[in-house]
Parts: C-alpha cells; structure tokens; sequence
C-alpha cells in the first residue's frame, strides 16, 4: 500500500498545524475523583515510521488526528482539537464567547475552554450551539455552562435534536453502548498493534455526560440568529449526517461550520455502532446546496472534527469531491441493485473513479465504500436479498452447529480453516472459525486461532472503526468481555428528556412475555411552573406499555400520582412514593416495575 498512496502529499499536515497556539500540557483530562476520562499523550508512538502492523493510509490518518491543542481558524473564531472525539470551536462576541460542540464529557469540555481562557482571556460563555444530535456533540455541555450559569444564555440546536438525541442514545443506548465499546477500541492498548484511533479522531473521552436542553430551535434555511453581537446564517441539513443536523456561517467572519457532513474522511451511511440509515442522496444534496448558498461568503471551511480547509476556491473543491462521494455510493449503489445484485455483492463491486480514491478525504478511514453500499441497499431493500435459503436460516448457534457438522465436526474445521489461513483467505477463515466457535465454544484452539486471524485482518485494515471491531474481538476470544462504557442515560440526560421520551425508555424495558396477562392503567400528572399540569395515561395492555397525554379521563386509573418531572425521575430510578400525592392502589407501580429488565452492557459478540 505504501507504493500506491501519495504519501509524499503533506497538505493536509501544514492544514492540520495552522494557526496552533499552544496545547494542553500534559494532554490528559481527569475527573473530580482522579480517574483518566482523556489521554492523548498515549498516542506519542504515532511519531514514529508506520509499522508492519497498521495500514499505512490509517497511520497516516491518525497521526492528524493525534494533533492536540488550541488553534485559530479566523480572527474571532478559535478551535480545541485532540482533547476529545470531537472538535470544540470557541467564537468570540461582544461580551463572551459562543461555544459550538462541547465534546462528550463535562471534563473534557471543561479542559478546553480552560485551554482558550489561559491564552484569550476569561470571557464567560454567552451561546452555546450544537451543530447535530450526536453524543460527542453535546455531551460535554455542563463543562462550559454547569448548573445556575445557563441563565439568559442561548442554546441553539437544529429542529428535533431532543427526540433524536433520546432515540439514540438513550432507547438503544444499551446495545448501541456495547457495539461502540468494538466502535472505538475502548478496551484495546493504544499501541501500534493495539488502537491507533478511529479515523474521525482518535477516540471517545469517558468522563460524565451531559445535556443543557435546546432553547432556540433552528426550523428552515436562511434562518439567522444573532447571539452576542454574532450573526450566524444556517442551513438545515435533516437527514444527511444525523437525523437533525445544520450547517451554518459566521458572515462577519467569513467563515462557514460544515457541522459533520463534510469532514476529512468518507463518513458513515451506517455507523458499525448502529443507528439510523442516513440518506446518502439527501446528503449529497445539502452539499450541494451548501456550495450554492454560501457561494462567495467566506475563506475557510471547518468542521466538528479534523482541521479546517482554507480558501474559497479549496473549499469548494472539498465540497465538491464530499458531494461527488456521496452522490456516487448512492447513485451506483442503486444501479446495481436494479441490475439483481444483493448488498454484499454490490459492496464487492463498487469503486471509486480514480479522482475520488486518490482524494485522502475521501478514503474509508471511518465509513468505508464496503459497509456504506450495504447501507444503502439496506436503506431502500431491508435486511432480505430476495434469497428464500435466507429468508428463514438458522440462528447463529444452530446454524454453526450444522457447517461444523457438515465439516466432520470441530476438529476436521479447525484444520480446514488452517488451510485457508496458509493460503491467505483470511476472510473465508474467519468465517468458517466463527462457525466452530458458536458450535463449541469451549474448543480453545479454535479461539486462539480465529483471534489470530482476526489480529492480522485488524492490522491490515485501512478503515479505523474494522481495524477496532477485529482486534477488540481478538481480545474478548483471548480474555472475555469486559467494557466500559459511558452512561449515555445518566440523570443529567434523562432531566433534559420529555416526559413522552421517559415514558417510551420504561416501554422497551418491559419484558413483554412476563406481562401478557396483566392489565393496569396509571395516570401521571405532571405539574411544573412552565407546564402547568398535564395528565398522562399509562396502559399496560397484553405486554405492552402506552401512553397519552388526556384533558380528561373518561374512566378512573387504578392509580393517579400528582408528581414533578425530578419526582417523576426520582420514581423511575426506584426511589419510592415520598412527597408524591398518589389516588388509588400504589401496588400497581410495584407491579409495572416488576415487569422492567435491566441489560446486560456485556452482552457477548464473539461467542453464543
């Protein structure tokens, strides 16, 4: 690979070290009780000549990210990068600074704002903007405006960030938690056989994660707001990189925050942590847009993530090869489907023309051109490839009994898996090993062998996010599952939720099968300064939990409690009926909550 790439080509490097002021000193955040919530002097070993056991594009890649510190883009308008997944971009006005996505943790968030204020002087925080619903985007937000601070001060968000930002990380926060641990290499070695980074950065920070609540909510396209003497322009771009995202444009300084729909990597149709189907045609559109709608209006281009592209004329030219990429994937990805050909043959077939593979922004460091094509196969045909011998196939475990079988039992497949490693189809061995890992998987040789395997595919992986998900899985075939993973449902959050959204996280709690047979009806009557009082109506009805917001009733509930949102949340975490005016039978409570599971954060992947 090293012959291929244009290695030689240091653009993006003098890109990546303009307008530095000064880094953090040692690069590591800790939290309140000493604990490491961010290292990023770990990745020192990334100065070094790229190994035998990393991709050599991805070394390159995660050497960028690795850069740490404070940075000016345009006068007024400063970043924070390397202390986090995420950039933190810090705008001065008037009086203070707007904040614009405040990293994953309070710590971290904390530490860069810290960073500004040593070097720009200690203006208070007067906005903050989130630029979509993803964690790493907002999760830091009582960091730069803890509580009794957000008083007066903005907080701008595009249309239905709330709902979205509740969908993903708090109703599949579970699973999709577990599956990032893989994601992000969380439990590996940050070493040059372990984790180099994740291509969009080098990795997620673990302090506490938080959410101040939008109060100004950006609804259409033109649509400008002035925050602390700033004019801000957006654009609303639903759909592309998250469900609600926006980009939008600093006029007075010329300067135009492309969110996370344009960064220095090909992104995500489909995050391998799970989550929803972007559309890969709406996003290329919004690019579209953006290059026509800010046409002319500023000199550099910056993201949430990466460093920034200065030049009208380059930023355009970036623009245009991120919208080519999209609009390609999507268009061929189509055209090939109507030709008959499934997910995973498409995903073998596609390329790139060459001026987009030999673009470094658009190599698959994070998404990849294999898994985004099966994302959009997937957006428009489902799971299904029209294959009857798929539509009802085996679990895994059954299933992997039978290939065992077929192969003459377990140690007849470790030794023809062997055979395919030797010869260098480490794919297909893989496969066959996980095969025999399902079936028996006690058979320690069989373990040791696919964690090899998986080892070598890892290391030979150009995509950061593949490279983490097989050596992770190399490590919990080794030595089990442990993960750690940050509550992305901590009080902090669910205190920023609807009451709707509450209620829905009991719902997919509810262990349907256990609660067939019973029937009760709460009514929870919600009253609060701004609210006033609203009566919602919970039924649990052959296992399953609805609710509805009711003027009157027109039948009693068997129990009626009188509560406040924090007493409501105080409930739900167990705390008990103290101070709640409650009408009825408190018993039925008991018997809800005797329906909710709890998951299991480690749940196996690996192994049955």
């Amino acid at each position: 690979m090293s012959d291929t790439l244009p290695l030689s080509d240091d653009a993006d490097h003098a890109d990546a070290d303009r307008g530095f002021i000064a880094a953090l000193t040692p690069g590591v955040v800790k939290a309140s009780d000493g604990r490491v919530v961010w290292d990023n002097d770990v990745y020192g070993f990334l100065e070094a000549d790229c190994p035998g056991t990393a991709h050599p594009s991805l070394w390159r890649q995660s050497g960028l990210c690795a850069r740490q510190g404070l940075y000016e883009v345009t006068e007024g308008i400063y970043q924070v990068r390397g202390l986090d997944l995420s950039n933190m971009t810090i705008v001065e006005g008037e009086r203070g600074v707007i904040v614009v996505d405040p990293l994953i943790s309070a710590e971290t968030a904390a530490a860069a704002l810290a960073l500004y204020r040593e070097h720009r002087g200690g203006r208070p925080v007067t906005g903050l903007i989130y630029t979509h619903s993803h964690g790493d985007h907002f999760g830091g937000a009582r960091g730069v405006l803890p509580r009794g601070t957000e008083q007066g001060v903005p907080v701008i968000a595009p249309e239905g960030f709330l709902e979205h930002a509740a969908s993903e990380n708090v109703y599949a926060g579970g699973a999709m938690g577990r599956r990032a641990s893989y994601m992000y290499g969380v439990m590996l070695p940050k070493s040059a056989e372990g984790q180099i980074g994740v291509g969009l950065g080098q990795g997620t920070s673990v302090g506490a994660f938080t959410l101040v609540p939008p109060t100004v909510d950006i609804t259409r396209t033109g649509q400008e707001e002035t925050v602390d003497g700033v004019r801000v322009l957006f654009q609303l771009t639903p759909g592309t990189e998250a469900p609600a995202e926006m980009n939008f444009l600093f006029p007075d300084h010329r300067a135009l925050c492309l969110a996370e729909n344009a960064t220095h990597t090909m992104h995500n149709v489909l995050t391998l942590r799970g989550a929803l189907v972007r559309d890969a045609r709406i996003w290329s559109r919004y690019l579209d847009e953006a290059i026509e709608y800010f046409h002319g209006r500023y000199d550099v281009a910056f993201a949430s993530h990466h460093w920034p592209t200065w030049g009208h004329d380059n930023a355009v030219r970036f623009l245009t090869e991120q919208r080519d990429l999209y609009a390609y994937l999507h268009d061929q990805t189509l055209r090939m489907l109507n030709d008959g050909l499934t997910g995973v043959e498409i995903a073998e077939t596609i390329e790139f023309p060459p001026a987009l593979a030999k673009a470094w922004h658009g190599r698959g460091y994070y998404g990849s051109l294999s898994h985004n094509s099966k994302a959009v196969y997937q957006r428009y045909l489902g799971w299904f490839d029209g294959n009857p011998a798929h539509l009802w196939e085996h679990p895994p475990v059954e299933l992997a009994r039978r290939y065992v079988d077929v192969a003459g039992g377990p140690a007849q497949a470790v030794a023809k898996a062997r055979t395919y490693v030797d010869a260098g189809d480490l794919r297909f061995a893989a496969t066959l090993l996980n095969h025999v890992v399902f079936a028996d998987p006690d058979h320690a040789e069989a373990k040791e062998l696919l964690a090899d395997v998986y080892t070598r595919l890892g290391h030979g992986s150009e995509n950061a996010t593949w490279r983490n998900f097989y050596l992770t899985g190399a490590k919990e075939l080794r030595e089990g599952a442990r993960t750690e993973i940050v509550d992305l449902a901590g009080p902090e959050v669910l205190m920023a939720l609807t009451v709707p959204m509450l209620l829905d996280s009991l719902a997919i709690r509810v262990d349907g099968p256990r609660a067939w047979d019973d029937d009760l009806t709460i009514d929870l009557i919600v009253t609060g300064p701004d609210a006033g009082q609203v009566r919602h109506r919970l039924t649990l009805h052959h296992g399953a939990l609805t609710h509805r917001e009711i003027a009157r009733p027109r039948t009693p509930a068997g129990l009626a409690l009188t509560l406040t949102k924090p007493q409501l949340l105080g409930v739900i975490a167990g705390q008990g009926l103290d101070g709640v005016e409650t009408t009825g039978d408190p018993g039925l409570l008991s018997r809800l909550f005797s329906y909710l599971t709890r998951a299991d954060p480690n749940f196996p992947i690996v192994t049955p």
